[in-house]
């Protein structure tokens, strides 16, 4: 499924594989819509970030790993990925690793997947994991407007149209502060993004800090 809009754009066919139809239909199956046009989104913002550097797709970097692992990453959000005992990036990725193996993706490409997903909120690691942890890192971040000057308004507008954004800044912040509500423990350690999102409701937990006294 190739998409365009009236300006001639066009962005890359969705589903060139069965594989990839399988993908997207699992997230679409498991994730709220918000959620889901959002990674949908991330991967095509995704190709712009790799075409932006020059990047040369099946030659820089295998495109993919690059699509199963920027559809994928927030499979952690999904109600499957809440009932998980990790913080929601590594269930995703846990999720996102056992759906390809089942598909017989080799176990290479299951790890670099896991990787960008686990790590895709780690700003300053992902560019040390490899060109697909960090394109999936960018791709999630041009989303919501970060370092996307290069993007032009016609260009986000054929990915907009084709994924509309249902809320999503006031959608995934929400669900990531309530996983951390109902175990704050697991899914929002100290110092990770839930930990961010849960601390911008709830306040700072200064007894982190000064438990031992501050001199």
């Amino acid at each position: 499924m190739t998409l365009s809009n009236a300006s001639g754009l066009s962005l890359p066919d969705l589903a060139s594989s069965p594989l990839r139809q399988a993908v997207v239909e699992h997230v679409l199956e498991l994730e709220a819509p918000s959620i889901a046009h959002h990674s949908l989104r991330s991967y095509f913002f995704a190709l712009k970030v790799a075409d932006f550097r020059r990047l040369r797709r099946d030659v820089d970097y295998d495109d993919d790993a690059l699509f199963f692992a920027a559809v994928l990453h927030d499979l952690g959000l999904s109600a499957p990925g809440e009932a998980r005992p990790d913080r929601f990036e590594v269930a995703g990725a846990d999720m996102a690793a056992e759906l390809l193996a089942r598909h017989g993706v080799p176990s290479e490409v299951r790890d670099v997947v896991w990787d960008a997903i686990a790590l895709h909120t780690s700003p300053g690691i992902t560019q040390r994991r490899g060109i697909v942890c960090d394109l999936t890192s960018a791709g999630t971040g041009v989303d919501f407007g970060y370092e996307a000057d290069f993007v032009s308004d016609e260009e986000a507008a054929v990915i907009n149209e084709a994924f509309p954004r249902l809320d999503i800044n006031t959608a995934i912040g929400p669900l990531i502060i309530e996983q951390a509500e109902r175990n704050r423990a697991v899914k929002a350690p100290h110092l990770s993004a839930a930990d961010y999102f849960y601390r911008s409701v709830h306040g700072f937990d200064m007894s982190f800090v000064s438990r031992w006294g501050a001199a």
